[in-house]
């Protein structure tokens, strides 16, 4: 677990982003650029963002959903709907580098200053916008939320037991993705920006993130046209890639070659397994776990779960034990990636990109406020 870092050397120092975002998406965004030293500041409605009452739990009125995304900003309370709102929003982006934003479509140009109206002012701007479904098309300009979007991309179709009803990723997986894409979508503008000098818009769909994790549905969609289902834990592809019963906990078995496979037989002391011309090819061990599966967990039964994983995972047979979150986040290795970080009261996830040279560093704790920039200069 991590202190508090008051050293700023990430890679975006210097960097100022004024993030307008509420809830998730965008958010996430401003606080993995905040992690890695740009100056956030987010700007809030006078009655904050509405993810400060999604709870229980709650600390000082605060739930832990916000807190869990605002970490390394400084808070200010604006009202943009109001011209004196309008007309500090204007000044701030005379010195920002990065605006994020997810408002409702046509929200911020009705306040006249969306980016139509904004880029000609302050060319230098990389505007990164996230919406559900983008500004046009046959679904533009709606709202989009993660597990609607699951739905509609097909995510829930796949999720799930075969003989049970779709299912919701248990995380908004399509929120987070679409975080990480607006982040990858202003590095690359700003990367852009240092040979023209002049901003751009990027643009953050929720359902353009929900489509691309399709992979490798798509992928087997696109050469066989068959419609995919729900394959449990299993992967769909590859086999044995599932969760298997032992003599305790259950496991998570993921093999991919061959190679693996025997490995796994000999330790098991099942080396006629991966023999059986049924089980000795990744093809055919996948059209055939309906019988592999049973004589696996027939040979684990005489086995410790948790044991058998770490032996497995020694001779490069990947392998893991089934952890609840609790575990994961008690986890020694997770101590040793540095995935937790403190910062006074304040407990997170840690950042996990890591950079030799420019690492992330932990600042602000949610909920500091500010009323400007760090650094006001302004060297466009």
């Amino acid at each position: 677990m991590t202190t508090t870092q008051a050293a700023n050397v990430g890679a975006l120092q210097g960097i100022k982003v004024l993030d307008l975002s509420r809830i998730l998406g965008g958010p996430l965004c401003g606080q993995i650029l905040g992690d890695h030293g740009a100056d956030v500041l987010k700007v809030e409605p006078p009655q904050g963002d509405d993810t400060r009452s999604w709870g229980p739990p709650f600390r000082d009125g605060v739930a832990s959903y916000y807190l869990g995304l605002n970490r390394n900003k400084r808070v200010q309370f604006m009202d943009l709907a109001s011209a004196e709102g309008q007309a500090q929003v204007r000044a701030l982006m005379a010195q920002a580098d990065v605006v994020v934003e997810n408002f409702k479509t046509g929200t911020m140009e009705k306040w006249g200053i969306g980016y139509a109206q904004m880029q000609h002012a302050f060319p230098h701007l990389v505007w990164c916008r996230v919406t559900g479904f983008g500004a046009d098309g046959p679904l533009g300009s709606l709202p989009g939320y993660d597990a609607a979007i699951q739905a509609m991309a097909g995510l829930m179709s796949i999720n799930g037991e075969a003989d049970r009803d779709p299912l919701r990723v248990g995380l908004p997986v399509v929120d987070m993705v679409t975080g990480l894409n607006a982040v990858i979508g202003v590095l690359l503008a700003l990367h852009e920006r240092g040979r023209s000098g002049l901003g751009q818009l990027v643009d953050a769909s929720l359902y353009d993130a929900g489509i691309s994790l399709l992979h490798p549905h798509a992928a087997n969609w696109f050469m066989n046209g068959k419609i995919p289902g729900r394959s449990g834990n299993a992967h769909p592809n590859i086999y044995p890639y599932d969760v298997v019963n032992t003599g305790s906990a259950p496991i998570f078995l993921a093999v991919g070659n061959d190679r693996q496979f025997r490995l796994m037989c000999q330790h098991l002391g099942q080396a006629e397994l991966a023999d059986d011309t049924r089980f000795a090819t990744a093809g055919q061990r996948s059209v055939n776990r309906d019988v592999l599966k049973p004589l696996l967990e027939q040979a684990f039964a005489a086995h410790d779960g948790v044991q058998l994983a770490e032996d497995l995972m020694a001779i490069g047979v990947p392998a893991a034990p089934v952890l609840n979150v609790e575990q994961a986040l008690q986890a020694p290795h997770t101590a040793h990636r540095e995935m937790v970080v403190k910062m006074g009261d304040y407990t997170g996830l840690g950042a996990p990109v890591k950079l030799s040279r420019t690492p992330a560093s932990y600042r602000f704790a949610p909920l500091t406020e500010g009323t400007a920039f760090l650094d006001a200069a302004n060297d466009h």
